[in-house]
């Protein structure tokens, strides 16, 4: 292959699109897997270069496998595989459904998905694979599956990355931990948010320099670090409120 060409899981975010917008920029031919692809048409027809867009089975594992098989087949392989699928509830009452669920995309899909891309990669002979992850993962948290979840992928890909140096194999795997952007936007803590091309444009970075870990934005590894070392009686008793409006 001498065009590059990237393959986005979990493409409808608005940061999957501005990623895809970048590299699409960079002249970079896109596969964008989606759970609504129709929602992506005429984004991807606004693109300066080649995109094809496939639905995507996130909750069907064996359907996941199926499906990226059958698209690296058509493209003749692809360089990148970037991840981003990602599921997440609160409900104080902690009822099983929306548990069942993050685990169900955010375990099984995942897991299923960056399996695939790695054997995929391996039998090619080169790739890189890249999972936007989140801070998260550090520590449990009141979102328990959410949060339990983001551990899972961070060890998965720490996991496939012995074993590519293992095996001796040149895959670079990249783990995007990205900061709690949510709860600094519901906090409108301006420090903590980023524009959003400036966040797509740090993991283009990162991945194109092959970084096993990434922070993004950069900032946000000083609260990755406070988070480890926090005691946990006093990680448990922290609280994130919404500022109240100005009068």
């Amino acid at each position: 292959m001498t065009q590059a060409t990237a393959i986005i899981v979990g493409a409808s975010s608005q940061l999957s699109r501005e990623i895809a917008k970048q590299l699409a920029d960079q002249q970079v031919e896109l596969v964008l897997f989606a759970q609504d692809p129709e929602s992506l048409r005429d984004f991807a027809l606004s693109l300066p270069t080649k995109v094809q867009v496939f639905s995507l089975q996130i909750e069907q594992p064996q359907a996941i496998i199926t499906q990226l098989e059958s698209v690296w087949q058509s493209l003749g392989g692809a360089h990148l595989v970037l991840v981003n699928t990602g599921l997440n509830s609160y409900d104080p009452e902690l009822p099983w459904l929306p548990e069942q669920d993050i685990i169900d995309v955010n375990v099984r899909g995942f897991a299923a998905i960056c399996n695939t891309a790695f054997r995929l990669f391996r039998e090619q002979g080169y790739g890189q694979l890249a999972a936007i992850n989140s801070i998260a993962g550090l520590r449990g948290g009141p979102s328990v599956a959410y949060h339990a979840s983001k551990a899972f992928g961070q060890n998965y890909l720490e996991g496939l990355c012995m074993h590519a140096q293992r095996l001796k194999l040149p895959i670079t795997i990249t783990d995007i931990q990205l900061g709690l952007l949510d709860k600094a936007a519901m906090q409108q803590n301006a420090m903590w948010l980023a524009p959003l091309p400036h966040v797509a444009a740090q993991i283009i970075k990162a991945m194109k320099q092959g970084k096993r870990r990434v922070y993004v934005t950069k900032r946000w590894r000083l609260v990755a670090w406070l988070t480890v070392l926090l005691p946990e009686f006093i990680y448990n008793t922290r609280h994130w409120k919404a500022k109240k409006p100005k009068r």
